[in-house]
């Protein structure tokens, strides 16, 4: 079966939605950078932990993860920052 839509392997990240993780106090510079970027192609990267094995139990019934799909956590703060970069449609 096919899906709707498909992850395009080949886009590349052209920019950071967002504040940095650095300007953030997300990251220590050595491990970890949660992080949200554009793609050429508009779609979203998501950088985050991986928690997929803990909610995967915990989702509510609408919603679900493939098993080439997983499921990130990031920081509030992150979020928040990117807001501003987000278009309203």
């Amino acid at each position: 079966m096919t899906r709707p839509w498909e992850a395009d392997p080949d886009a590349r990240m052209i920019r950071r939605l967002g504040r940095s993780p650095q300007a953030l106090g997300n990251t220590n510079n050595v491990q970890g950078c949660p992080d949200i970027w554009e793609l050429e192609n508009g779609d979203i990267a998501v950088i985050g932990r991986d928690l997929t094995a803990h909610y995967a139990d915990l989702l509510p019934s609408e919603a679900a993860i493939d098993d080439d799909e997983r499921l990130v956590v990031i920081p509030r703060n992150v979020l928040i920052s990117a807001k501003a970069d987000i278009p309203d449609a």
